[in-house]
């Protein structure tokens, strides 16, 4: 994985003290994680010599997204390019369908236009580093395919299963991944976290549940594997309401401020 040593990591990382402080009574169960040091503690692998270090390449994201065309966010094509790679073209079309069909079935709110960029793809992306390669995913609740759609363009070593209850958004979901030619490494589901038979690596949710919840309905898809739950600021709360069911299945959960987004990793002590 690579270093993060960016000054985003270290204006979070100070911000992190009282969090720390808050999560003392929970010691060996819960931790606040420095991304730089989080291949040292063996519960998270190193990406593949040679990928895009997404990390660097987020933590300068804020400087290319401030520009505004008609209403909808613009981004600078080298960034997208940096992130994205060969799928550069994918991730804006992606982001088009969003703002046009995914807007029209009410899969995003008229305010999230402005922000499609910063907000869900640039943050979705923002995993990228730390899961592991070849891993299989399952991104729950994936409404409109955030963020596995964003995370399997920028990895496409990963094979994702988007589990989506609703039938209009997995007809969405269809849609794009048919469109965006990603039906070899995705595949849409129409089941609940809960009643889901398959497992993968890794478990990927946004805006789902409170983290005691999330936990709850997902344990099971992601035995002896990792949940990666992106949360806002209430991320030290939830953690700490979180902790009587972390210590009865003996799981370890890690706050990791990451460049463009704030991330709680659950895996077994």
């Amino acid at each position: 994985m690579t270093a993060t040593t960016d000054s985003a990591w270290t204006d979070s990382a100070r911000e992190s003290e009282t969090a720390n402080s808050a999560l003392a009574d929970t010691a060996g169960v819960v931790g606040v994680v420095d991304p730089a040091r989080m291949d040292a503690t063996g519960l998270i692998e190193p990406v593949a010599p040679g990928q895009a270090e997404t990390s660097d390449v987020l933590a300068t994201a804020d400087s290319v997204l401030a520009e505004m065309d008609g209403g909808v966010e613009a981004v600078d094509p080298a960034l997208v390019t940096r992130l994205f790679g060969q799928r550069a073209a994918a991730a804006q079309r992606y982001a088009d369908r969003l703002v046009t069909t995914g807007l029209e079935w009410g899969l995003i709110g008229p305010a999230e236009v402005s922000r499609i960029w910063s907000r869900h793809l640039v943050n979705s992306v923002a995993v990228a580093d730390i899961v592991p390669m070849g891993a299989s995913v399952i991104d729950v609740g994936s409404g409109a395919g955030l963020p596995g759609i964003p995370l399997a363009l920028a990895r496409p070593d990963l094979r994702l299963t988007l589990l989506e209850p609703m039938q209009r958004r997995c007809r969405f979901l269809a849609d794009t991944v048919a469109e965006l030619d990603l039906s070899d490494q995705i595949e849409v589901v129409r089941d609940r976290a809960e009643t889901y038979a398959g497992t993968a690596d890794v478990v990927i949710a946004r805006a789902v549940a409170g983290l005691d919840k999330l936990i709850r309905l997902t344990r099971q898809l992601w035995t002896g594997g990792q949940l990666l739950a992106f949360k806002g600021d209430r991320a030290t709360a939830e953690i700490e309401a979180a902790a009587p069911v972390l210590k009865r299945w003996k799981l370890r959960a890690d706050l990791l401020y990451l460049p463009q987004a704030t991330v709680v990793r659950v895996a077994r002590v």
